[in-house]
């Protein structure tokens, strides 16, 4: 989990996966874009319509835009170095 500045670990392992700690660190950097608290407002907004919408907590949390730009580009490690200012928007429903 990322809550600006860290990403938080249930198990030191998990350290080591550098897929996880990239998905994480490009919420880092969605948190600071949108000045940490307006993230939180969208995130809970967002998830609050799609279980509305779906009536399915893991359908609402995969349709957040800030998750489907996590997940699509975590394992492009190189990411965060060339991603644009709010490109979580391109995974808008």
């Amino acid at each position: 989990m990322a809550i600006f500045p860290f990403i938080l670990l249930n198990n030191k392992t998990l350290k080591q996966n550098k897929v996880l700690i990239n998905h994480e660190k490009i919420h880092l950097r969605q948190q600071l874009e949108l000045l940490i608290v307006f993230f939180y407002i969208w995130y809970f907004t967002e998830y609050f319509i799609h279980f509305i919408r779906f009536k399915n907590r893991r359908k609402a949390y995969m349709n957040i835009s800030f998750e489907k730009e996590a997940y699509y580009f975590e394992k492009d490690l190189n990411y965060i170095e060339k991603r644009n200012f709010f490109s979580f928007l391109k995974f808008l429903n």
